[in-house]
């Protein structure tokens, strides 16, 4: 068993309790591999206390609801975070006062949280981590366990669009054959969607701004995603849908969190690096994915200047060297 993998067990085998937090406004992969690594341990550990924490979305329903937990035991459990490579983005209340932290991640490394650290960022997804995880373990996998971590890979491969090297579609075929995947079900599940999210779509790439650079962006009132019965976390996934246009290179979907006061910026490239712009603010991600939360209007307005001039230099750099 290797070393990482060896430890990740022992620290799961220790604990009676342990809660399974991922970063806030969650995708697919946030909650496949949070909700395969919970169902993992139970099956494994029969005895044990596992809990899925973090807001819901009513359009991943089909992972399974989250846990309601009235009171942490902060001091004698486990809480594992997945797919979050920083501190502020962990979705669990008090998240600094766990005495004991395990992460599971394939961002590049922004915090350093946890006794135990299982990083690497040339993984397509969190969920093939996870997968790694119980395949080079004493974990147990089931058809439903499989389904998840398989959502979460083609989620964040965007249907295998992206970061798809040979190991992926091992993982992936290695998953269907083993345990029998109907994928056209689990496809339907995955891209299923309401009227009232096509409407809302269409309203995007109605008013989406793009400039001469190639930079487009949309601010998303609540106000707004509310008159089309949606709500912030299915707008903000909705960027991934406009990654095939011609004219744009880098996208961002700026949406305000009137509850928390808070502007959640996504932000997704088709070659313009966009993770060091976004870490300037605050953010971060990958090199093509990324985001950034922030209460400041303008940070902000500061942000989509930057984005709009990363563009701006990228082709003025294609320009002079010519296209790769």
């Amino acid at each position: 068993m290797n070393n990482i993998f060896k430890l990740i067990y022992n620290e799961i085998k220790k604990y009676k309790v342990i809660y399974i937090a991922r970063h806030i406004g969650p995708d697919p992969d946030a909650f496949g591999s949070q909700m395969a690594l919970k169902e993992s341990i139970k099956l494994t550990f029969s005895d044990k206390e596992v809990y899925a924490v973090g807001c819901t979305v009513s359009r991943f329903k089909y992972f399974g609801k989250v846990d309601k937990v009235n009171n942490y035991d902060y001091e004698n459990s486990l809480l594992i975070v997945v797919d979050t490579p920083d501190k502020k983005r962990v979705d669990i209340e008090n998240f600094t006062s766990f005495k004991n932290v395990l992460k599971i991640d394939h961002h590049p490394k922004v915090d350093t949280f946890g006794s135990v650290e299982y990083i690497d960022e040339t993984s397509a997804s969190a969920s093939q981590l996870v997968y790694e995880v119980i395949e080079n373990t004493k974990l147990k996998m089931n058809s439903q366990i499989a389904g998840d971590l398989f959502i979460g890979i083609v989620s964040d491969t965007n249907r295998f669009l992206y970061n798809s090297d040979e190991k992926v579609f091992d993982l992936v075929s290695s998953l269907i054959k083993k345990y029998k995947l109907n994928t056209d079900e689990l496809y339907k599940k995955f891209y299923a969607k309401p009227l009232s999210e096509t409407r809302l779509m269409g309203y995007i790439a109605s008013s989406l701004k793009v400039d001469k650079y190639g930079f487009a962006y949309i601010e998303l009132d609540e106000d707004i995603i509310n008159s089309f019965n949606a709500d912030l976390s299915s707008a903000s996934n909705m960027i991934n849908d406009f990654n095939n246009i011609n004219e744009i290179l880098v996208w961002v979907f700026v949406s305000k969190d009137e509850k928390n006061n808070l502007y959640r910026v996504n932000i997704r490239s088709k070659g313009p690096i966009i993770n060091e712009v976004a870490a300037k603010y605050g953010g971060g991600g990958h090199k093509l994915a990324s985001g950034v939360r922030t209460e400041d209007k303008k940070v902000v307005d500061n942000l989509l200047k930057d984005l709009s001039n990363c563009c701006k230099e990228y082709i003025e750099k294609e320009d002079k060297y010519g296209s790769n």
